[in-house]
C-alpha cells in the first residue's frame, strides 16, 4: 500500500522532479529553508486547518482525519457537530491574509473544501472561490504551512460558468505559489445524502428516464473514495514548491443513460425506457430552475452536464490502493426502501403540486366567464347569496382560486410559507364542501361526484402540508447524530 501510494504521488506530480521528491522522503533538508524546513523535520502532518467542515465532503473529511489521529481545527462561521477545535471566521469576509494568519500558528496542512453552486447575499463566487482562498493561500506561504489542499472540480479549466471560472482562478493561484499545493478535482461526487445524488436518484426512479439531448459523459465517484483519497494526500510526505493537480474520478466514463440505469438497479428497480428530451426544452427547464433556486436543474448545471466530466482514474487508484468503487456498489449498506421512497417522492410531489395548481387555475378561469355567468349566479342564489353580492362572490372567488394556483407554481419563500399555503387551501376547500353539502346536498349523489372528488384533494393537501411542516421543523442533534448536505 505504501509503495503504491508513493508511486501514485509521483504520477500526480506531473513534471515535478522525482529525485527531489525521493530526497525529501528520505529526510534530506537540501533545497528547503526557513520555517518549512523546520516543519518538514516532523515525521507526519499532525495539525490541520479545515475549512468547509460543515459541508457535504468537509464533514466526512473531518471525521476521517480525526479517526486517523490528526488534530483538526475547523475554521468557519459555526462549529461542526463533532469538531474538537473550532476557529470562528466568516469566509465571505476573510479577504486578506491578515485575517488568516492568526489561525495558522503551528498548522502543518490546510484543506479548503468551501464551495457553493449558487450565489446568495454575500456568499458569492468571487468572495468564496477567489478572494478568500487567495488570501488564505498567501497567509499559508507567510506562516510556512507545509501543504495546502484545495478542493476544486473536474473541468473547471474550461471556465464556461461562473462557478468554473472562480474555482479555476483560485486553483491557478495556488499552483503558482512556493509551497506544496495540491488541487483536487473530483468528478460528479455521489453520496446517498448528497443534494446532487438525490437529484440523480429522483431521475433514476422515474417511470421513464428523461435524457437530455447533448449531455456529455460522466464519471461518478463515491464520496467515501474522495475522502479516502484526500486523507492519503494529506498524509503523504510534503513536497515544497511542487504544485500539482489530482483528478478524482470513478473507474470509467459513463453515458448519462447508463449512469441512471445503474442507479436504478442499485435502488432495486427494474429497467425502464428512456425518453429523449430536446436540448431546447432542457435549456428552458434550466432557465426556470434558475428562477426557482432549488430545482433539479439550472443553467450552470446544464452547461456542465453538456461538457461532461471525465478523466483518468490512475491517481485515485494509486491513492486508494485499489480501483474506486463501481456505480452499482454506491448504495451498498444504505436503507434502500427509504431511498426508493425518497426518490419517488422527489418527482411525485412536484407532480401533485402541478396538478393542484392546474385545478385552481382552471377553476378560476371557468368562474371568470368560461362557464355561463347566469348559471354561476343561479348556483350562488341557491346557497343564499343575494343578487347584489353575487358578482363579488363569483369574481372574488375566481381571483382567489387563480391566486392560489399561481402561488402553488411559484418558488416557495420557505417550507414554512408553503405549509401555510397548503393550510389555506385545505381551509378553503373545506368551506366550499360544507356550504355545498348544506345548501346543495344533491351534489353528493351527482354521477360526476363533484363533492366526493374534494376528498382525495384534501388528502393530497394534508400529505403536502405534513411534508412541508416536517421540512421546516428545526433539527436537533445529539452525540450520535451527524449531518452532511450538498452539489
Amino acid at each position: 500500500m505504501r509503495a503504491g501510494l508513493r508511486a501514485g504521488i509521483d504520477l500526480c506530480r506531473g513534471h515535478a522532479d522525482c529525485h527531489e521528491l525521493r530526497r525529501l522522503r528520505e529526510g534530506s533538508d537540501e533545497s528547503t529553508s526557513g520555517t518549512f524546513a523546520a516543519r518538514a523535520a516532523r515525521p507526519l502532518i499532525v495539525r490541520i486547518l479545515l475549512t468547509g467542515a460543515t459541508g457535504f465532503i468537509g464533514s466526512r473529511l473531518l471525521a476521517a482525519l480525526q479517526l486517523r489521529g490528526h488534530e483538526v481545527w475547523c475554521a468557519g462561521r459555526r462549529p461542526p457537530p463533532h469538531a474538537i477545535g473550532w476557529l470562528p471566521i466568516d469566509f465571505a469576509h476573510a479577504l486578506t491574509k491578515e485575517d488568516w494568519l492568526p489561525l495558522l500558528d503551528d498548522i502543518d496542512c490546510v484543506v479548503n473544501t468551501v464551495g457553493i453552486f449558487r450565489e446568495h447575499g454575500t456568499q458569492t463566487f468571487e468572495r468564496l472561490h477567489e478572494q478568500a482562498p487567495r488570501a488564505l493561500f498567501d497567509a499559508c506561504v507567510d506562516a510556512g504551512v507545509m501543504r495546502v489542499v484545495q478542493l476544486s472540480a473536474l473541468g473547471v479549466e474550461r471556465r464556461r460558468t461562473e462557478y468554473q471560472r472562480s474555482k479555476h482562478t483560485a486553483d491557478a493561484y495556488l499552483l503558482a505559489l512556493p509551497l506544496d499545493g495540491i488541487v483536487v478535482q473530483p468528478s460528479l461526487v455521489f453520496g446517498a445524502d448528497g443534494r446532487s445524488a438525490a437529484r440523480f436518484l429522483i431521475l433514476a426512479a422515474m417511470p421513464l428516464l428523461p435524457l437530455p439531448s447533448g449531455g456529455g459523459q460522466v464519471q461518478p465517484v463515491h464520496v467515501d473514495d474522495v475522502v479516502e483519497a484526500l486523507c492519503a494526500l494529506v498524509d503523504a510526505p510534503p513536497v515544497p514548491g511542487a504544485g500539482r493537480t489530482v483528478p478524482l474520478v470513478g473507474p470509467r466514463p459513463l453515458s448519462l443513460r447508463r449512469y441512471l440505469m445503474m442507479l436504478r438497479g442499485a435502488l432495486g428497480l427494474k429497467p425502464t425506457l428512456a425518453l429523449r428530451v430536446p436540448a431546447a426544452l432542457v435549456a428552458l427547464a434550466a432557465s426556470w430552475g434558475e428562477v426557482r433556486g432549488q430545482a433539479l436543474l439550472d443553467r450552470g448545471a446544464w452547461t456542465m452536464l453538456q461538457q461532461g466530466s471525465v478523466g483518468p482514474a490512475v491517481a485515485i487508484s494509486w491513492l486508494l490502493g485499489q480501483p474506486p468503487r463501481e456505480v452499482g456498489d454506491f448504495l451498498l449498506g444504505e436503507p434502500l426502501a427509504a431511498l426508493r421512497l425518497q426518490a419517488r417522492l422527489g418527482w411525485l410531489l412536484p407532480l401533485l403540486r402541478f396538478a393542484l395548481a392546474l385545478v385552481w387555475i382552471v377553476t378560476g378561469l371557468l368562474s371568470f366567464g368560461l362557464f355561463p355567468r347566469d348559471d354561476s349566479y343561479a348556483l350562488l342564489a341557491v346557497t343564499g347569496i343575494t343578487p347584489a353580492l353575487q358578482p363579488l362572490m363569483l369574481y372574488g372567488g375566481a381571483a382567489l382560486d387563480l391566486g392560489l394556483g399561481v402561488a402553488t407554481l411559484l418558488p416557495p419563500a420557505s417550507a414554512r410559507w408553503r405549509a401555510r399555503l397548503w393550510l389555506a387551501q385545505i381551509a378553503l376547500i373545506a368551506v366550499y364542501t360544507l356550504v355545498i353539502a348544506w345548501r346543495l346536498p344533491e351534489f353528493w349523489l351527482h354521477p360526476f361526484g363533484p363533492l366526493l372528488k374534494n376528498l382525495p384533494i384534501l388528502a393530497i393537501l394534508v400529505l403536502l402540508y405534513l411534508h412541508e411542516r416536517d421540512a421546516s421543523a428545526p433539527l436537533t442533534t445529539n452525540a450520535g447524530d451527524a449531518a452532511a448536505r450538498a452539489l
